[in-house]
């Protein structure tokens, strides 16, 4: 099996195959300190660190992550929790930056003898073949892959989505009318909760990371730049946004900012040939409701087991049904980020809807706070057990 990418799930794909005894070759466009350095997600659902548990890789993550089962809102100077673990029949995430686990699965990857190339940049896919080219960044030395089946771990923008033709993955998608600055900052966290709070202003959240650092979003409009906003800029709308009685935000440094481009994107075919879409070369996700590494991961999961029953009983149906089995799951993620985004997020100044906009969302965090049935809802699709 050849993988292009080195992410969680290409290597959490690498490790499974190699531990069902099917042999795999990694491909990764950047360097290893580059790719345990990204800090990007941070929330691992229940499934998630079961399938690493089953895997013998969850070691690090049990010993250094931290278990979360409560979420909290905040509006208006007022705030409340979402048991969404009790909610939820004791399901909990934890809170492990995706970094960390990219260093876990690379090092036991490895400790096994896996073959993974860094700085190895994917030229070609020969999606009949199952062929791929590769160059060393390096010395420009080329590497020819010859395998029986490719599995695409290597994003949006990675070569694997391009070798598939646009009229075959038959991809929807949405951009929604507001940005994200993504805030990362050198800072304790405030909050022993994650926190989503919705104010005038526009949507402010404060997430966990680590002891000493903690990843922060902020509303702000489409096209804005990560430029427009000082660090002293930052601090305040998360003060005035997040603020409730007796709370203090900690600060610290920023580390890194960013305006994500908030939209969602997923194609209806996630094979083509010989070629196996995984994560985000399928399917783009908001970081609303913290599903984009665990949907990537459970892609890797499925696609594990259908090339199990394909070598180890000449079974191919599981195989060929990875795209229907992975999107049923990608659309109820999909569909619980836009609720999420509905619920959070200010209308644009001006907009007629504004205020019919504004009491829906009132509507919303009431039955949240005070109907079971509505919160269980929220709980299940949050934690992933639905």
């Amino acid at each position: 099996m050849g993988i292009i990418g080195a992410g969680p799930a290409g290597l959490a794909l690498a490790n499974s195959l190699e531990q069902l005894g099917i042999s795999t070759v990694v491909l990764e466009k950047y360097s290893r300190a580059h790719v345990e350095s990204r800090a990007r997600a941070g929330l691992i659902e229940h499934r998630t660190v079961a399938f690493l548990d089953s895997l013998g890789l969850s070691g690090r993550l049990r010993a250094e992550g931290v278990p979360h089962a409560s979420c909290e809102f905040r509006y208006r100077g007022e705030s409340f929790s979402i048991p969404y673990g009790e909610l939820a029949g004791g399901y909990e995430h934890y809170v492990y930056p995706q970094q960390f686990l990219v260093r876990d699965l690379a090092d036991a990857y490895l400790e096994r003898g896996g073959r993974l190339y860094f700085s190895h940049p994917v030229t070609g896919v020969d999606v009949d073949s199952a062929v791929i080219s590769a160059q060393s960044a390096a010395d420009g030395a080329e590497l020819v892959v010859e395998c029986d089946f490719v599995a695409g771990c290597d994003g949006f923008h990675g070569v694997s989505r391009q070798a598939v033709p646009a009229e075959r993955l038959g991809a929807f998608s949405k951009r929604y009318e507001f940005g994200w600055l993504a805030v990362l900052a050198q800072a304790p966290p405030s909050t022993k909760e994650i926190v989503y709070a919705l104010h005038e202003d526009g949507f402010a959240g404060h997430m966990l990371r680590t002891p000493t650092v903690s990843r922060y979003y902020l509303q702000c409009p489409v096209g804005d730049s990560a430029d427009n906003w000082s660090d002293a800029r930052i601090w305040e709308a998360l003060e005035r946004r997040l603020a409730v009685p007796g709370w203090e935000l900690s600060t610290g440094p920023v580390i890194e900012k960013a305006v994500l481009d908030m939209r969602s994107y997923v194609a209806e075919r996630m094979d083509h040939r010989k070629l196996f879409l995984v994560g985000d070369s399928a399917h783009i996700i908001t970081p609303a409701g913290g599903k984009g590494m665990n949907l990537a991961i459970a892609d890797a999961q499925e696609l594990a087991a259908g090339l199990r029953a394909h070598y180890a009983d000449g079974e191919s149906g599981r195989l060929a049904g990875y795209s229907a089995t992975c999107l049923s799951r990608v659309w109820q993620a999909q569909e619980f980020s836009h609720w999420m985004l509905q619920l959070l997020h200010a209308p644009e100044p001006g907009s007629g809807e504004r205020e019919f906009m504004h009491r829906l969302q009132l509507s919303r965090l009431s039955q949240l706070r005070s109907v079971p049935s509505y919160a269980a809802m929220f709980a299940n699709s949050y934690v992933g057990v639905v």
